[in-house]
This record gives structure tokens, C-alpha cells and sequence, in this order.
């Protein structure tokens, strides 16, 4: 059974690039935005004939920041979406927002496009860290762009938030989860700082210019966070993520394997290892077909660089960097990687006996017998979950369940 399909469209662009971001984004190459808007629709349009069974139940704009483009051109490429695609009529359809004047201008287009979904990336309540992340908005940028979301009708708004900075103060994270909670968004994504290569902030640590996030203080700080917002009522149902339960304010309590309703479907479909479609330079898709042995997984990435991509494209070439087919085995190992981060859900027997046509148990015995022994994981009779203990150490449970290769 082919389960749901996802489309992601990037938009390689943003008014200025913070520090310690490592996406394939870039500042200053506003010549190259109308070639790109037209590669992107141009590429939608190679996967017409090919996805026209497919229906589409989530649609992400991201980037980069899709609103650094102009009225016409993000409704181009929205409508191309709606042309290209058949798109569920409860199709999720998110963007990716930052608070900055810009973007408020826009939230009125975005909503009456069709798009339901605003995830805002605000980062921090307190000026300082806003600062030291190279943020183009102030405090102030934040209560008027989440106003003028609501005002444009938007019902589902994330907010994105970063911790683990350099001697971060417990009391600044707390302070930015107070009043991002007093928000009331429906969803909250919360990421622990990274110092990635090839990064301003790489470069600054290396020569001594910023200190190295402290990874014990980062944990102090995400333990912090699982208190706070559990006790405002947020489902933390995957390692990064928070919901609300149902709409209006969150109701506290204990929901066993339920995914929140305000839960972000279209990344429900990243790590239930199910297929998408990447569109844009850098874009990755990961795509299941039935095949005559079985279902059939390939994926493949896009070429990074914006001006080799609209000339592929131009060209009528492949813009795929790499393409590779997955195995079983690989793929089984990757649907536990992924699926364990569901906190509350993690990876149902049900489903993974469905999908691959052999029992979890009998795929990974002694992985299960020993994380569970450790404390790591936990079991009943539907699913398999990380504890609170292996949530802290996600990474080193994951790779127990891949291939050795």
C-alpha cells in the first residue's frame, strides 16, 4: 500500500543569512529570483504526468524564506502547486515566515492562496540572543508578525525556537518559553544549537571568537522546556516538536500514542519514512512505488548551486545530484531511526508488519532486547517508544538499528 505523498518546494533565498545556518539558502541574489520561480514551476510541471494518480496531503514552502519573494511570484508557484498536483481537499499547506516587516505584508496573500499553516521563525524572545543569531527582526518584529497572522486568518501557526547558545541562562529559556506560550500557538519547534561546517559561527568558534555550546547545558535547557510545556499542555510527540491536542487552548493530561491534532503533517510523513517530492535547488524526495517484487523506494537530491539548476532545467537535463534505490534492510532500519522520534507514537508493530511483511521483533530481536535492557526504549503491546532516558540519547539508539555498511 502507497501511503501519503508530500511536496516540498525550496526557495534558496533570504534577506540576510544568520551564522549558523548550513541550509542551501542565499542573500543577494535577487537577479536570479524570477529564473528561479520559473525552474521551480517548470519542474513541478516534469512531475504532472508522472504523479497524476498520487494525491498530495501536505504541501511545505520552505527555504530559505519563501516570502523574500514577490506577490506575484509566490502566487505563481502556489497556483503551478494546484495546477501540477492533485492536492487533497484537506491538504495541509504550510510556509515558512520569518517576523520581519516583509513578511507581514505578505501573510494576507499566503492565506488567501489557500496556504494554512504559517511557521514563523522567531528563535528568541530576548534581544541579545536575536543579536548573536544575526536575526534580521527585534522582539517588537514578533508580537506584530504573529498578530498579523492571526489577523489574516491563519488558525495554525508555529513558532520556531533555538536553544543551547554559547552560556545560555536558564533564566533567558525560560523566559523565552513564557512568552512564546503566552502566544498560544498551536505548535512549537524547539532545536538545540548547531555549529555546523563551513558556517560563520564554525569559523568564529575556531578562532576562539565564541565559545563552543556546552552540550550537558543544552540538555539542562531541553529538560527544561519538556517540564514547562508539558505543564502548559503541549504534546511533545516528537524529539523536537510540540502540539496542542485540539484547537483552542491545550488541554493538560496524558495522551498515550495520540498524535495532536495540531501535530505537523507534512513532517509526520518525514519520519513515518513515507514519500515526498522535493521541488527546488537542493530539494530531496524520497518516493515509493509499487513495483512487481514489492514496493520500490529511490531517492535523489538536487543540485545545489540556483544558477546550475535553472540551466538544467532550461536545458531540459536531470537536475539530480545523486540517486540512489533503497534496500529492505535499509529501509526497515531507517523507518526505526525515524519513527523513534515520534515520542508518543514511535513505530507501531502494525504498521512496520504491513509495510515490510515481517514482525519488528523478528527484524531487530536483539536490538529491542538490549535498548530495552538499557533502559532506552520501552514496549507494549502496539508500539515500540524511546523512554525519557533514551530521548536524551536519541542518536545513539538510532544507529543501533542501521546497517553496518
Amino acid at each position: 500500500m502507497i501511503a501519503s505523498l508530500g511536496l516540498y518546494i525550496h526557495i534558496p533565498f533570504c534577506a540576510q543569512k544568520c551564522p549558523y545556518c548550513d541550509f542551501n539558502t542565499y542573500a543577494g541574489l535577487d537577479a536570479l529570483h524570477d529564473r528561479t520561480v520559473d525552474a521551480i514551476c517548470a519542474e513541478m510541471a516534469r512531475w504532472r504526468e508522472p504523479l497524476s494518480g498520487r494525491v498530495v496531503e501536505t504541501v511545505f514552502l520552505g527555504g530559505g524564506t519563501p516570502t523574500v519573494l514577490t506577490p506575484a511570484q509566490l502566487t505563481r508557484i502556489v497556483q503551478q502547486a494546484h495546477d501540477c498536483f492533485t492536492l487533497s481537499a484537506t491538504c495541509e499547506f504550510s510556509s515558512e515566515a520569518n517576523p520581519g516587516a516583509v513578511d507581514r505584508d505578505k501573510f494576507a496573500l499566503l492565506r488567501g492562496l489557500g496556504v494554512n499553516r504559517l511557521s514563523m521563525g522567531v528563535q528568541s524572545f530576548q534581544p541579545d540572543e536575536l543579536g548573536f543569531l544575526g536575526r534580521i527582526h527585534d522582539v517588537g518584529d514578533v508580537y506584530r508578525a504573529y498578530d498579523g497572522a492571526r489577523a489574516a486568518g491563519f488558525e495554525n501557526i508555529n513558532l520556531d525556537l533555538i536553544f543551547g547558545l554559547p552560556h545560555q541562562p536558564a533564566s533567558h529559556w525560560r523566559d523565552t518559553l513564557s512568552k512564546a506560550l503566552a502566544l498560544k500557538s498551536e505548535h512549537l519547534s524547539l532545536y538545540s544549537l548547531i555549529v555546523e561546517p563551513e558556517t560563520p559561527l564554525h569559523h568564529w568558534v575556531q578562532v576562539g571568537r565564541v565559545d563552543q555550546p556546552d552540550e550537558d547545558e543544552a540538555a539542562d535547557l531541553y529538560e527544561l522546556a519538556m517540564d514547562e510545556l508539558g505543564e502548559a499542555g503541549y504534546i511533545h510527540y516528537e524529539v523536537s516538536n510540540w502540539a496542542r491536542m485540539t484547537a483552542g487552548d491545550p488541554a493538560a493530561g496524558t495522551h498515550a500514542a495520540a498524535t495532536p491534532a495540531y501535530a505537523c503533517r507534512h513532517n509526520l510523513i518525514y519520519w513515518r519514512n513515507q514519500g515526498y517530492l522535493g521541488i527546488g535547488p537542493g530539494a530531496h524526495s524520497h518516493l515509493i512505488a509499487e513495483g512487481d517484487d514489492g514496493p520500490v523506494e529511490r531517492r535523489w537530491g538536487n543540485r545545489k548551486p540556483v544558477a546550475d539548476y535553472i540551466k538544467r532545467i532550461t536545458d531540459g537535463q536531470s537536475v539530480a545530484a545523486f540517486t540512489e534505490t533503497i534496500g529492505p534492510r535499509l529501509s526497515m532500519g531507517e523507518t526505526m531511526m525515524l519513527g523513534l522520534r515520534l515520542v508518543t507514537e514511535g513505530v507501531p508493530f502494525a504498521r512496520f508488519q504491513q509495510r515490510y511483511a515481517v514482525t519488528l521483533a523478528a527484524a531487530f530481536e536483539d536490538e529491542l532486547i538490549r535498548l530495552q535492557e538499557w533502559g532506552l526504549i520501552e514496549m507494549n503491546a502496539d508500539r515500540v517508544r524511546l523512554t525519557r532516558r533514551g530521548l536524551m540519547v536519541g542518536n545513539q539508539v538510532f544507529a543501533y538499528f542501521l546497517p553496518n555498511e
